[in-house]
């Protein structure tokens, strides 16, 4: 262990024992951005680049379980990604479900797709609902995998789904109009019976929500951090839960 290693893990020791873990959020939204940025920064491909992300995954998850958190959302594939040429996709979508199979497979947490299905290959629809079958029972963190999501996206499915609900059970429009309300709609969200998120997390300097979870999280604290995905070290994630514990939500009040 180098000087540097050294000074680095007590600074994060010294953070985490300041932590109250009683103001720490219980669902945290991540977007994990740079890792193109990152790869050509450091020389390598955008392929490694989106490797060494995944790779990340497991370390948040990990420090996410030493902190009391209990819903993580990860978004690792938007609907505009979708639009990419296939050379770079295919690949992606690779990496996305191998990232998926060793969630899966750690035995720790709960996999729940979050985004809509039918935009995706079928190769990659399979491992997110296998997934998500293998894990359903466990008791670990519940960790949604948003891959093929927008937010956009998702409020238009969810007037969908409710809509065809209630045509099924004959509701006339008019019925429908006098009842619909926040909670009805929100019954109807890729995340339904899920809490909302507390803190998202954007990576990589970029200052905006691109998006992600636009219902969810209106009432949620942002913090955006300016290293990128790859490179997110414990002491990054550690001041994120510290500065989001130093605010005062009000809630309009």
């Amino acid at each position: 262990m180098n000087l540097r290693d050294l000074v680095y893990r007590l600074y994060a020791r010294r953070v985490e024992g300041r932590l109250d873990h009683a103001q720490v959020p219980k669902h945290i939204g991540v977007i994990l951005d740079g890792n193109r940025r990152w790869a050509k920064a450091s020389g390598g491909t955008p392929e490694q680049g989106h490797k060494a992300g995944a790779s990340k995954i497991q370390e948040l998850l990990g420090w996410c379980a030493e902190t009391d958190v209990e819903v993580v959302t990860l978004w690792m594939l938007s609907t505009d990604n979708l639009n990419r040429p296939e050379e770079q996709l295919v690949p992606l979508l690779g990496i996305i479900e191998d990232a998926v199979r060793a969630l899966a497979a750690d035995g720790r947490w709960r996999v729940h797709h979050v985004g809509t299905l039918d935009l995706l290959p079928a190769r990659t629809q399979a491992v997110l609902k296998e997934a998500e079958e293998v894990t359903r029972g466990r008791t670990g963190i519940l960790v949604n995998v948003a891959v093929g999501y927008g937010g956009r996206q998702e409020i238009a499915d969810a007037v969908r789904s409710l809509l065809l609900e209630h045509a099924k059970k004959g509701t006339s429009f008019e019925e429908l109009a006098d009842v619909v309300d926040i909670d009805l709609i929100a019954e109807h969200l890729y995340t339904r019976g899920q809490p909302d998120p507390d803190l998202v997390i954007r990576t990589s300097g970029e200052q905006r929500l691109s998006g992600f979870m636009l219902w969810q999280s209106a009432h949620s604290e942002y913090y955006f951090c300016e290293v990128h995905w790859p490179a997110f070290r414990k002491v990054d994630f550690l001041r994120a839960l510290r500065d989001y514990a130093a605010r005062h939500r009000r809630y309009g009040t």
